[in-house]
């Protein structure tokens, strides 16, 4: 039972090219939502390149809904997450070189930091956590001795691959999907995901939850309208519901 939910980083990108508070982000949300989005993601980056500290509050005061709060592990962030007490905490890793995310943690590397450290600030907030990884076996099983309540897989290489090369990263997909809900994890998914390329996705991938779509949905909003994408693309995750 896939469910659309709505990445509105890009939005805020917008608002702050020009620093004057249009678009306003909190109204795009409110938009997603009412156009089919069944939750929000954001992702207050180390550098606030886009969502803006006080985006996060309004969002956990305004809105009525899932929010997935993407974040690195740094202790700043730890401690504005367990303050806002989202839905879901997504964690990711992050480098200020970056475009956008480049691929799935390092879990092997960062296994006792997130053990010790990271895991139970969180739980001891009552936060569920998300980890953001590629559909790597070993990594999965390693997310499932954290506890974690969900694995979001990155679909990023997915999204670019073409031919024989795409049916093998969605084998690869399909094969973590299995093992995540094996594990009793909630299967998670996103990253370069759009209207082309949902549709296999969902054909092929078994016990996908969430499913976080952004830019795609911006970039495709200035032709359409924000309403109208959003419309259209949970049209088409439902339509593979039950």
């Amino acid at each position: 039972m896939a469910r659309l939910l709505i990445n509105i980083d890009h939005i805020a990108t917008l608002r702050n090219a020009r620093g004057e508070g249009n678009p306003n982000v909190l109204e795009a949300a409110k938009v997603c939502l009412q156009h089919g989005s069944e939750g929000i993601v954001f992702h207050l980056r180390e550098d606030r390149r886009h969502i803006k500290d006080f985006d996060v509050f309004q969002f956990n005061s305004e809105l009525d809904t899932y929010l997935d709060f993407e974040m690195a592990a740094t202790n700043e962030m730890l401690q504005i997450c367990s303050e806002i007490k989202p839905e879901l905490s997504t964690l990711v890793p992050e480098s200020r070189q970056e475009l956008t995310t480049e691929g799935g943690l390092n879990l092997s590397k960062v296994f006792e930091d997130y053990q010790n450290r990271v895991i139970p600030i969180l739980h001891t907030a009552e936060v569920p956590v998300s980890l953001f990884l590629d559909p790597n076996p070993h990594e999965i099983e390693l997310a499932s001795e954290l506890g974690v309540y969900a694995v979001e897989l990155h679909t990023g290489t997915y999204s670019l691959a073409s031919g024989k090369a795409r049916d093998y990263e969605l084998d690869r997909l399909a094969k973590a999907a299995e093992l995540i809900h094996e594990k009793g994890m909630k299967v998670n998914a996103g990253h370069g995901l759009n209207f082309e390329n949902i549709h296999d996705l969902l054909a092929k991938v078994p016990h996908l939850h969430d499913i976080s779509i952004g830019h795609a949905m911006i970039a495709e909003a200035v032709f359409k309208g924000l309403g109208t994408v959003v419309r259209e693309m949970a049209d088409i995750i439902n339509a593979y519901k039950g």
